[in-house]
């Protein structure tokens, strides 16, 4: 599997789902796909791959494909958009979520749907993503003693 195409990502009722390039035959290329679920854990399919088990032979297919089983299969009624706030750096998907004045972020690196985020509170969207940008630019890199 390639890297994961999170700036190619689309929100889709309570659902993101994110496309990647499956493999390759005679030069073309075969996308799938992977989903997140605003619901985490309790939904089915937070982190499935492919659970349509359809492929496509291009990004915009494979996001149909996606849209149409959600609709067919989705497990709950989504109320708003999660994932509206969420930024592409160096290949790592950064989503930022606000409750209760404070915010917080998932982090998922350029290859798996593996969230990596520091447990970190910060008093807006701006502060988390400068200390996640930092971090990625290896300001806060720890050095191991000698």
């Amino acid at each position: 599997m390639s890297r994961l195409l999170y700036e190619k990502s689309v929100s889709y009722k309570g659902y993101l789902i994110i496309p990647f390039v499956f493999g390759k035959a005679n030069k073309y290329e075969i996308y799938s796909y992977k989903l997140l679920s605003e619901l985490g854990y309790k939904s089915q399919f937070h982190k499935a791959e492919n659970p349509a088990r359809i492929y496509g032979n291009s990004i915009s297919n494979i996001l149909e494909i996606a849209k149409e089983h959600i609709d067919k299969n989705a497990e709950f009624v989504n109320q708003g958009d999660n994932f509206k706030s969420r930024y592409v750096f160096r290949n790592n998907l950064i989503i930022v979520f606000q409750e209760g004045g404070k915010y917080f972020y998932d982090h998922y690196p350029p290859e798996l749907l593996n969230n990596i985020a520091a447990p970190k509170l910060f008093k807006s969207e701006y502060e988390c993503l400068n200390w996640i940008k930092q971090g990625l630019d290896g300001r806060y890199v720890r050095t191991l003693g000698r």
